[in-house]
């Protein structure tokens, strides 16, 4: 019995699209859905670049968690999976200019418009609880 690459990459990616579902963050897993969510959200959105890599899962994903028990949170929860919803997550990209591509990193955008980021070098060397003050200092900031 054999099965396939793309159907293992599925199954073992599950549990880390998981950890930001379960939160309320919305998968966009297609250039479609990143059109149809990002340019018209009204208000704040918040967009996770999700990845497979060690910081996303010890930093990132744990970060993003504790910043949504602030009391003030963006209006709109978005996530793309970089590797994994690649079309997705390129066009999600467009809307992080000047930034270059990086996975995982976390953009807070109000009406559209890029106004925090934080690229994968932010996230490395910092702890959870790190980014979930750079975040909240963020929503504090744009969220009102």
């Amino acid at each position: 019995m054999s099965m396939s690459f793309d159907q293992y990459m599925r199954d073992m990616v599950q549990p880390m699209r998981d950890e930001l579902t379960v939160l309320g963050v919305q998968e966009l897993r297609t250039p479609e859905d990143v059109e149809e969510k990002l340019p018209g959200a009204k208000g704040t959105a918040l967009v996770v670049v999700n990845s497979v890599c060690g910081c996303a899962a010890g930093q990132c994903r744990p970060g993003v968690a504790k910043a949504l028990q602030h009391d003030m949170t963006p209006d709109h929860l978005f996530t793309v999976f970089a590797g994994q919803d690649k079309e997705a997550t390129a066009k999600a990209r467009e809307y992080f200019a000047p930034y270059p591509p990086s996975s995982p990193s976390i953009a807070l955008m109000k009406d559209g418009e890029l106004v925090h980021f934080i690229e994968r070098h932010q996230i490395e060397d910092r702890s959870a609880e790190e980014i979930a003050a750079d975040l909240t200092s963020a929503f504090d900031r744009f969220c009102r």
